[in-house]
């Protein structure tokens, strides 16, 4: 196709700016034979008065911590952002990167992907976390906020949001809390195209979804998607909102298409080259394949360089400011622990080591976070509703309110996925570690969340109480027995089962120093004792797993993790008394532990047969224990009745752990 090159002074209009991002779109989709166009043709108009009015940005500075952050919550048409991307002049985008979407290696995943691509602020693709993520973020920017001030933290949060996102059930709990905390920083627009899968959704939905932003608190308005006038004007008045804002923008998927727009066609498949051809015809667009003429790529370079002065004013700001305020700032947005946390752990692990006290797990928690949290102002804490279970609250820390952002304790409410999510957008945001709450069980309801911090590498932390039939009397319902191996099966998550005191504020030592990833702690509602220990010099709970009890030689290895770590030194006392040597293994993190050399594992481990000990499902235990080790646990669900009517009754008990013992020694025998 030959076509002259557009020259830079002639007009450039919006619908030329928002047809640069449709055939991107489409040209990324129909090289890769893969990927959505219909969205990022529909949702061209919005994105380009958002990208060239609104956004505050600086693409050489991807990172500037006062930028505005923009969510495509609506993962699948990642062609739209990455469109953007490359046109306002991010440097690693570049035109090569557009060509190469969805291969191997490129820039250009076939969902957003955080730390894989400058420009993203969030992974997304699971409809309605992108959404419920940007709560996070927006909180985290009012609370940064309330404690530096509008000179160095002052920026919006803005979403595109599909109706799977909306149809999604976290969606509910991310506008009801959004709603709640007024948080008028965080604008929404909804790609409402009224296009699913598997056609109109008037097959599957017909909700009134103004009244229902309007009913959890927020300002909504509804304008045409394709007219840019009228989308700026919507926006500017969400800027001016004292509530979160939702733009309903009627907008057509696959627009300018002839065949396929404003059908679920344009959704999930390339348009085929006779389609894209009369899409070119259609909008007028009479350019090759990624090719941008130089006067409309001019202008789209203009809108990315709106944002260097803002950036350079910013830096001003912040070199003027005083050095508490500079170096607070930037050590809480670099996730540093305070210079004074470090001791204060320390002091709390002596007192553990000289009172040796028997208490549960998630009380040796509360402890520490009674220790950690003054001493780190940047820890943030919070809980679904079960703070007084969970014991989650540091004395003296003030709740967040409507409002009200100085506080350093967050009430999620009875949302434990829209918590999850939220403190993934609190991470990433950047100047908070945060950590919440709930009981283990209802680590189900958190899981797409917590995955997505796995996947991403973001440091949050879920205190995980109640952690097994140790409950007692609440029953099978709230009995997690397959939750934390569920939990070991996501890479790049690291589960806590910490056994004591000691460990449990090592545990939180781990979690808090690991900056690229996640943790669950997962803690007993029981009490349980002090372990024997010959000092508190090193963190062993760093290393996975360590032996409590060593002795000369071995005849069997028992390993347990958090409450069955004392019926292990128990089972191997008994066993002593019969003339059989038993080391003890205490095993709070078998991420931690299998990271370790070949040395170290095989020192802890032992040659002598094993016995795994876990009130829980025996699902990843072999590689520990091998083939021909015996494993003490949960075979089903538990019941209702007092924690030690349910240790017995399902034979989790030192005695059974002397028997399984001696029948793994016969078996190596053999």
């Amino acid at each position: 196709m030959n076509v002259p090159a557009r020259d830079i002074h002639d007009k450039v209009t919006h619908r030329d700016m928002a047809n640069a991002i449709r055939f991107l779109a489409i040209d990324g989709v129909e090289k890769a034979k893969s990927g959505h166009p219909g969205m990022p043709m529909g949702m061209a108009d919005v994105a380009t008065v958002l990208f060239t009015r609104f956004l505050k940005f600086d693409p050489a500075a991807p990172d500037w911590a006062d930028r505005d952050r923009f969510v495509l919550s609506a993962g699948h048409g990642s062609m739209l952002l990455y469109a953007l991307l490359h046109l306002t002049g991010y440097p690693e985008m570049t035109i090569d990167q557009l060509k190469s979407f969805r291969q191997w290696g490129s820039k250009t995943p076939g969902h957003p992907e955080y730390g894989h691509t400058q420009g993203v602020e969030t992974t997304t693709g699971p409809l309605g976390q992108g959404l419920a993520t940007s709560v996070g973020m927006a909180l985290a920017e009012r609370m940064m906020n309330a404690r530096y001030g509008d000179a160095l933290v002052d920026h919006y949060t803005y979403v595109i949001a599909g109706d799977g996102c909306l149809m999604e059930g976290v969606s509910h709990e991310a506008i009801s809390l959004a709603g709640h905390l007024k948080l008028s920083k965080l604008i929404v627009l909804w790609d409402d195209n009224h296009i699913s899968i598997d056609g109109d959704t008037s097959l599957s939905c017909s909700d009134d979804q103004l009244a229902r932003f309007a009913a959890s608190g927020w300002a909504t308005t509804r304008v045409d998607g394709h007219d840019p006038e009228a989308v700026a004007a919507a926006i500017e008045q969400a800027k001016k909102s004292d509530r979160p804002s939702l733009i309903a923008c009627r907008t057509t998927i696959g627009f300018g298409s002839p065949k396929v727009a404003g059908t679920e066609k344009a959704h999930g498949a390339p348009l085929g080259a006779e389609e894209v051809e009369k899409t070119r015809a259609a909008l007028n667009w009479p350019y090759p394949p990624f090719e941008i003429p130089e006067g409309i790529l001019a202008r789209w370079r203009e809108a990315g360089g709106r944002g260097k002065a803002a950036h350079d004013a910013w830096d001003q700001r912040l070199a003027a400011a005083d050095a508490a305020t500079r170096t607070g700032l930037t050590d809480a947005l670099a996730g540093k622990l305070s210079a004074d946390y470090e001791g204060a752990l320390q002091g709390l692990i002596a007192k553990f080591d000289a009172d040796k006290p028997t208490i549960a797990t998630r009380q040796a928690s509360q402890l520490t976070i009674d220790a950690i949290v003054p001493a780190s102002p940047n820890i943030l804490g919070g809980s679904a509703d079960l703070t007084h279970s969970n014991l989650t609250h540091a004395k003296g820390a003030a709740s967040v309110k409507p409002g009200a952002f100085g506080g350093s304790y967050l009430h999620y409410g009875i949302r434990e996925f829209g918590m999850a999510a939220a403190m993934n957008g609190i991470a990433l945001h950047g100047g908070f570690v945060p950590f919440g709450g709930t009981f283990l069980v209802f680590a189900d309801y958190s899981r797409p969340a917590i995955r997505l911090a796995a996947l991403m590498g973001v440091r949050v932390i879920h205190v995980m109480t109640h952690d097994s039939i140790g409950l007692g009397e609440d029953g099978p319902t709230h009995q997690p027995v397959e939750h934390v191996a569920s939990l070991r099966a996501i890479p790049n998550l690291l589960v806590f089962r910490p056994a004591d005191a000691i460990e449990t504020a090592q545990a939180w030592d781990c979690a808090l120093k690991q900056t690229s990833r996640p943790s669950v702690l997962a803690l007993s509602r029981q009490g349980l004792p002090a372990l024997p220990r010959s000092g508190t010099n090193t963190n062993p709970v760093a290393r996975g797993a360590y032996l409590v009890i060593d002795p000369p030689q071995r005849d069997v290895t028992l390993i347990a993790t958090g409450s069955e770590v004392s019926l292990a030194l128990e089972a191997a006392k008994k066993l002593g008394e019969t003339g059989v040597s038993a080391a003890v293994v205490s095993a709070p993190c078998f991420e931690l532990f299998a990271e370790q050399d070949d040395a170290y594992r095989a020192n802890v481990l032992g040659t002598a047969p094993r016995v795994g000990i876990e009130a829980a499902r025996d699902v990843d235990w072999r590689r520990w224990i091998g083939d021909t080790g015996a494993f003490v646990g949960m075979a089903g669900f538990g019941a209702s009745a007092p924690a030690p009517v349910l240790y017995q009754k399902f034979g989790i008990t030192a005695d059974a752990v002397v028997d399984a013992a001696k029948g793994a020694i016969a078996r190596g025998k053999h």
